[in-house]
């Protein structure tokens, strides 16, 4: 078993990420604060909620800064507003984010409909770790209004096609970010879910 925290925003219901990780062998807790003596192999920030709202909540109400408790060392999933809080801003916020990975958050093009629902295939650009056995053509499912502009390409590991190419899955050190939720996507998601959980137990 390998133990992981969810990082609970209070924005939405985290219950089906909650359900993914349990059936793939995890012990999850949902913590509110980074205030823990508990040891964790893998933290992950869950895909619900609104930019300014969940990088306070993660700012303001621990004593132990987000870094302190990650160490550089323990891995972190990003879904949706979980990855694009990676990065130091984004257009649907005021705030800065936790600027681990260098770049910006920008708003979908004004001609797609937003926020952006439904299925979409991976176009996966290198091998990573996450996506280890995902195929390509691969779908997932998506709800988002905002896409990620990380300053370096190379961490971008799969885009998805919306007539403009939208990064889906970025890896970077110890920090993995899907623009989709893999909560919600079937036998490819669990498969993702499964990969991190195996980056957290080394």
């Amino acid at each position: 078993m390998v133990d992981v925290a969810i990082f609970d925003y209070g924005a939405g219901n985290i219950f089906s990420l909650k359900t993914s990780l349990e059936k793939n062998g995890a012990t999850v807790d949902v913590i509110t604060s980074f205030d823990q003596t508990k040891n964790y192999s893998g933290l992950l920030l869950p895909g619900v909620g609104n930019f300014d709202p969940a990088i306070r909540s993660i700012r303001d109400y621990s004593a132990t800064k987000f870094s302190e408790f990650v160490q550089n060392k323990i891995p972190v999933l990003g879904i949706c507003l979980g990855m694009e809080m990676f990065f130091k801003q984004s257009e649907e916020g005021k705030e800065q984010g936790l600027d681990v990975i260098n770049g910006e958050v920008v708003l979908l093009p004004e001609n797609m409909k937003i926020p952006h629902m439904g299925w979409n295939s991976l176009q996966i650009k290198r091998d990573s770790t996450i996506l280890n056995g995902v195929d390509d053509g691969s779908w997932v499912y998506f709800v988002h209004s905002y896409r990620i502009k990380p300053t370096d390409e190379k961490i971008i590991v799969a885009d998805a096609d919306y007539g403009i190419q939208v990064p889906a899955v970025v890896e970077n050190g110890i920090f993995y970010g899907t623009q989709f939720h893999p909560e919600k996507s079937g036998k490819v998601g669990s498969l993702i879910i499964k990969n991190f959980l195996r980056v957290c137990k080394k």
